[in-house]
């Protein structure tokens, strides 16, 4: 019996058995990650997709994903890759990918505009260490690297990849225990430290999808904006973009409608008398 350290599930695993999230395995009496070099999704994207608004814009970046997520969000659009049962079918179609040849593939595009990797499309925390591994190289190389997370990671996972991480856009998905445990099935307050941690060394900006009846109120998004401007880091914390996103409804939460338009433009301006960078996606 082992215990993954990774995020606050902490699963005790027996030999051969896989954690909730879909991606670690205990193999000679330790947790490391099943999914170590195995690539589901690959794309040379725009930076402002990832999203980042303010870091290196109008740039590309080579977009890469594996499989496994430590959460159940039931409007996840990309659960083939994230949920467990769809997650281990595909841990057998992924192709293997070394970190040396990721750091060729990203080189290979530099002429197409790419200035790096972005570790993103599952949650690239439950296999870290491939995100550490090839990170490293990538800064090595002379590119940069991108983290895109649901911040659901313990600290010391975070210090591990942290010197060679030069933005992320984490999800702060709510301001609620309740939609974090109920909905979700994360850790707000786990997220939050992530969150604190990351901005004293890194380039965040923060994205939060608003799901009608959950989150999309203007007192939560006051709050959400309250805490996030008062952060201190390496940005002011009423610098630090937040990007507010329109939900439409799919996978398990197909009895919702979409968020109205209307919502998200006037929960931006509620975050605007606290930040300055407030961003509207899906609109």
């Amino acid at each position: 019996m082992a215990r993954c350290e990774v995020c606050f599930r902490h699963c005790e695993l027996k030999e051969g058995q896989i954690g909730f999230c879909g991606a670690r395995i205990c193999a000679g009496g330790v947790v490391r990650a099943a999914n170590y070099g195995r690539i589901t999704s690959l794309a040379l994207d725009p930076i402002e997709k990832k999203p980042l608004q303010r870091f290196l814009p109008g740039s590309r970046v080579l977009s890469l994903g594996s499989y496994g997520c430590n959460l159940r969000c039931p409007f996840c659009q990309n659960y083939e890759i994230s949920w467990s049962e769809q997650a281990m079918r595909f841990s057998e179609q992924a192709e293997y990918a070394t970190p040396e040849e990721i750091v060729k593939t990203a080189a290979y595009y530099r002429n197409r505009g790419n200035i790096g990797v972005a570790f993103t499309y599952n949650e690239p925390l439950v296999g870290y260490e491939f995100v550490r591994d090839t990170a490293r190289l990538v800064h090595e190389s002379g590119m940069v690297n991108v983290l895109v997370s649901n911040g659901t990671a313990e600290l010391s996972v975070l210090e591990e990849i942290l010197p060679y991480i030069d933005a992320m856009n984490i999800d702060l998905k709510g301001f609620t225990d309740r939609y974090y445990s109920e909905v979700l099935g994360g850790d707000r307050g786990m997220v939050m430290r992530f969150i604190e941690r990351a901005v004293r060394d890194s380039h965040v900006e923060l994205t939060t999808l608003i799901i009608p009846g959950e989150n999309d109120s203007e007192e939560e998004m006051r709050k959400i904006s309250t805490w996030i401007a008062g952060l201190p880091g390496k940005t002011p914390g009423k610098e630090i973009p937040l990007h507010i996103s329109r939900f439409f409804p799919r996978f398990h939460m197909t009895d919702r409608e979409a968020t109205s338009v209307k919502k998200i433009y006037r929960l931006a301006e509620v975050a605007r008398e606290k930040l300055r960078y407030v961003y509207t996606g899906n609109c």
